[in-house]
């Protein structure tokens, strides 16, 4: 699969004739929000991970030096954490865009902290696509993050707001911490 994944997203119907649809956010989508929204809700979805192992070659790195940004893994159990946004259909042309380096749209339950749920969207990365980079140590990731740089500004900033935006969140997340240790640990060094 290509990196751009705009085409591909455009052709999932799934709400269409929908006046709203929630959208789940697990990576800069909690901080970022560059789109109008009707509603804004703590969330979380089940049965996935949040990982540094998807490559940024059009936000926080270039084509020769990608930067790492996270996708979301199959992990049965697991709890990821984010924000959700109600939004109009219309939004997901933009929405698209952002996401198009490899994120393709996926139905998902997504949960509230008042314990409802409803059925929603989240843009996730698989290994099939060709933006991804998989698996690292901590330490590996944090060092490639310290080095990247893109259009939208250094990868290291990416992961300091995402990490900023968990603890504003009051959640944990061991993977997203250790590599924010290790890069604090670098540019001290």
């Amino acid at each position: 699969m290509s990196h751009n994944t705009i085409a591909i997203n455009q052709r999932m119907d799934r709400f269409n004739g929908h006046a709203s649809v929630w959208l789940f956010g697990y990576g800069s989508l909690i901080y970022k929000a560059d789109f109008p929204f009707l509603e804004r809700r703590p969330a979380h979805i089940t049965g996935w991970s949040r990982r540094f192992w998807q490559g940024s070659h059009d936000h926080r790195g270039t084509e020769t030096a990608p930067g790492r940004v996270v996708t979301l893994v199959p992990e049965p159990g697991a709890v990821c954490h984010g924000m959700a946004y109600l939004v109009t259909p219309e939004e997901f042309a933009h929405l698209d865009h952002r996401e198009k380096n490899g994120y393709l749209r996926l139905a998902t339950e997504i949960g509230f902290e008042d314990g409802s749920s409803a059925e929603g969207l989240v843009y996730i990365a698989t290994h099939e696509n060709a933006a991804f980079l998989g698996p690292a140590s901590e330490r590996a990731i944090a060092r490639q993050i310290a080095e990247s740089r893109g259009p939208s500004g250094p990868n290291s900033e990416y992961l300091l707001e995402l990490a900023r935006a968990l603890r504003e969140l009051g959640k944990d997340d061991p993977h997203v911490f250790e590599i924010e240790r290790h890069l604090v640990e670098l540019a001290e060094h």
